[in-house]
């Protein structure tokens, strides 16, 4: 079953045996798909987690080495950081896709004001983002309010702030407006955008174009987006390739 290889076999008959056997089979098809679909998740979740701690370790490693140059010995620190800020990310990720292993995560809502929401995510990167010589700006027009999990929609928007301090270049800027019955959510940064044989799949689970791979991308955090956006009743899109923007429309409120 494991392998997707076991199948009863299928009388040359039309009565209920025969149906019977059929279902049966399209079941243990299933069941197969699964299970490779969650074995090959086990791998590369275990893959992911294993990456930043090496990373970690050489860092520390190199700092002890070089304690009598405090120049490498702060390089290798913020080296270390990062990576933590990684692995703690990472670790997140993984449990909200357990979270929506059923379908979707389950909701909290409450009306969510968007300034406040943005100003949250914001000072969450300032620190890191300052590390690395860039900001983390907020651009709200007007007052927007939507009706939303405000955890989970935090972490939608700190992943794609994750992603475009990671992956981009530049400032990074929150923006929001609204749009009709919808409020447009963007993360954008100044990075060379999204390969195009990347972006049909970017919100797919372990997606990640070669730049990602090399870089330390773990192609969970596009995926989690889309899995919140949809359970707000709302989307994801990759807007445009310069500047890179990266879009939740979400509905607005109506109360």
């Amino acid at each position: 079953l494991a392998g997707g290889q076991q199948r009863l076999p299928v009388p040359d008959t039309t009565d209920e045996i025969h149906r019977l056997a059929v279902t049966l089979n399209q079941m243990i098809e299933r069941l197969a798909r699964a299970f490779e679909r969650e074995s090959r998740f086990v791998a590369d979740a275990s893959h992911e987690l294993r990456t930043p701690i090496a990373v970690i370790k050489v860092e520390l490693e190199a700092a002890l080495l070089n304690r009598d140059r405090p120049d490498e010995v702060t390089e290798s620190l913020r080296a270390a950081i990062d990576e933590c800020d990684r692995l703690a990310q990472l670790a997140e990720d993984l449990l909200a896709l357990a979270r929506t292993a059923d379908g979707g995560p389950p909701l909290t809502l409450e009306r969510v004001q968007v300034v406040d929401l943005l100003d949250e995510v914001a000072q969450r990167f300032i620190d890191r983002a300052r590390r690395h010589h860039r900001r983390c700006a907020v651009h709200v027009e007007g007052d927007p309010v939507i009706d939303g999990d405000r955890l989970a929609l935090r972490q939608a928007l700190s992943n794609l702030v994750d992603n475009a301090l990671r992956h981009g270049a530049g400032d990074v800027q929150l923006r929001a407006a609204s749009h009709g019955s919808a409020v447009h959510l963007d993360v954008i940064d100044q990075g060379p955008g999204f390969d195009p044989e990347l972006a049909p799949r970017a919100f797919e689970r372990f997606s990640r174009g070669v730049p990602a791979r090399t870089r330390g991308g773990a192609g969970l955090g596009l995926a989690i987006v889309d899995s919140i956006a949809r359970a707000h009743g709302g989307t994801a899109a990759i807007i445009g390739g310069h500047p890179t923007t990266v879009r939740l429309t979400l509905p607005r409120s109506v109360r």
